[in-house]
């Protein structure tokens, strides 16, 4: 049998991502032949018994691709430390399998968020190298001035490092608010956020309304579909 990482192995069975894989496996919750294994580097074949959290995981049969129209006061994650605050697995309860969030939106953003069980679809949405679109609407402080967008266009200091050239769309002026529309290709924590915080116009909301050639549409806040064929394809190229 051909060997692999452990945490493609945990990918494979749609557990989590590799990065997420990674966690599980610092964190101590996979075993492999019943020994404790929380260290990176670790090679299988999948005919062991691996387990995570005391349960058995195997490959998936069946690929899972989801888009959920997130609403805000929801955690981005599968499982929360906090019993009391809701997931965004909760709003995909009939999905019917076992998926993971592709990346994260904090707990005050709404918009597009996609799950799956399909490491690779994960990897290509989130790794640094496909840069991959992200534009998100926003709704700020204050009324910004076209040099503002430029600004934030060329790139700002957040956390002690300059962004990467954005694009920035000046949508409406309200009643002392601006609507922008801010594109970006990185992944960073709360980056939109943080990145009008730095120009002066705090967020007041913020929608996710597309990531790649991937759109929301007309999909209720709450609600979740499958992606079609053509948009896993976009998304995959030649994998």
């Amino acid at each position: 049998m051909v060997e692999m990482r452990l945490q493609k192995f945990i990918a494979m069975c749609g557990a989590a991502s590799r990065r997420g894989a990674e966690k599980l496996i610092t964190a101590g919750r996979v075993s492999v032949d019943g020994v404790i294994v929380n260290e990176l580097g670790v090679c299988v074949t999948g005919e062991e018994n691996i387990m995570l959290d005391g349960k058995r995981i195997k490959p998936v049969s069946k690929k899972i691709y989801i888009m959920l129209n997130k609403p805000t006061g929801y955690v981005t994650t599968v499982k929360d430390q906090r019993p009391e605050r809701k997931t965004v697995m909760d709003l995909c309860r009939d999905v019917g399998e076992r998926i993971y969030p592709v990346g994260r939106l904090d707990y005050n953003t709404e918009g597009l968020l996609l799950l799956t069980n399909d490491g690779d679809f994960t990897y290509c949405v989130t790794h640094p190298a496909h840069e991959t679109q992200k534009m998100y609407e926003a709704h700020v402080a204050g009324i910004v001035e076209h040099k503002t967008a430029e600004k934030l266009e060329k790139g700002v200091i957040i956390d002690g490092r300059k962004t990467a050239p954005a694009k920035v769309e000046i949508i409406a002026h309200k009643q002392n608010s601006t609507v922008l529309h801010i594109t970006i290709h990185e992944g960073r924590n709360r980056q939109v956020r943080k990145m009008c915080s730095v120009a002066g116009h705090p967020v007041i909301a913020l929608k996710r309304k597309s990531v790649g050639s991937l759109t929301l549409g007309k999909l209720p806040l709450g609600k979740w579909r499958h992606l079609t064929p053509d948009e896993v394809k976009a998304v995959l190229g030649n994998k």
